[in-house]
């Protein structure tokens, strides 16, 4: 009983591609490999979830935890009430993203998102996004240079600030300024009621959210995947996440 408690599973959304003319979910491997080094056990979650209710409840109550990843797609506008059509839409990992957020706070289930997932939980939460954070004035240019090398476009490339009090900061201990990479056009204009803001960038673009009423709902706009070994502010994510996964397993448990 007790190896159970020490291996939390970790549902993991995917992204819709294509290979050869299929069409095929996917995830990056430096997703699921952040999660074995912090000692869970990643599960992928197809999107085909959101049209069959029951196995998505039956699902949601074998796991521990769940991760939402970054992808190349953008959330559809019309979720958060903007016109217009997005011509790097995923709708079937919208519809289960938006669903699984919520599903995490009804089940106070430990949620960690990252980079399109931080979008899709404040537009869960009734927040907005800027579609082109690097045309908005004030705001510097947050996108990676896709010609360089994956470890330059992943490179520490600004500060980034955690505001007090947040759960950040007490993951960070003393440590209130950060480097961290950059790898995205959109961000978040508004955080919606329900969200605490956990940190910034220097230009005062919001990088992290927090659900201040789950035990562990944390949502940053860069990537801790990248070589989540190496990195201290990975590493405390990480572990915060995967310890997190394993006392909901535990209580999980505990209740029959």
């Amino acid at each position: 009983m007790g190896n159970i408690f020490n291996t939390p599973l970790i549902g993991v959304i995917l992204c819709q591609s294509e290979a050869g003319g299929h069409p095929i979910q996917t995830v990056h491997n430096k997703y699921l490999q952040a999660i074995f080094l912090a000692g869970g056990v990643p599960l992928a979650l197809p999107h085909g979830l959101i049209d069959f209710p029951r196995a998505l409840d039956n699902s949601l109550a074998r796991l521990d935890g769940i991760l939402l990843t970054g992808s190349p797609s953008n959330i559809e506008p019309h979720h958060y009430g903007q016109p217009d059509r997005e011509p790097h839409a995923d709708p079937g990992r919208d519809r289960l993203a938006l669903a699984l957020v919520n599903a995490c706070a009804a089940r106070q289930m430990p949620l960690f998102a990252i980079c399109r997932g931080l979008q899709e939980m404040v537009v869960a939460c009734g927040g907005t996004l800027l579609r082109e954070v690097h045309a908005t004035f004030g705001y510097q240019d947050h996108r990676e240079n896709p010609a360089a090398p994956l470890a330059d476009q992943y490179a520490p490339s600004h500060d980034l600030w955690l505001e007090p009090h947040g759960l950040l900061a007490q993951l960070c201990g003393e440590a209130r300024r950060w480097q961290v990479n950059s790898l995205h056009q959109q961000g978040i204009d508004s955080p919606g009621p329900r969200l605490r803001i956990e940190a910034r960038a220097g230009d005062g673009l919001i990088e992290a959210v927090s659900l201040p009423d789950q035990p562990f709902a944390l949502g940053v706009q860069w990537h801790p995947e990248w070589h989540s070994d190496a990195d201290p502010l990975s590493q405390r994510l990480f572990a915060a996440f995967i310890t997190a996964s394993q006392h909901y397993q535990q209580a999980r448990y505990a209740a029959g």
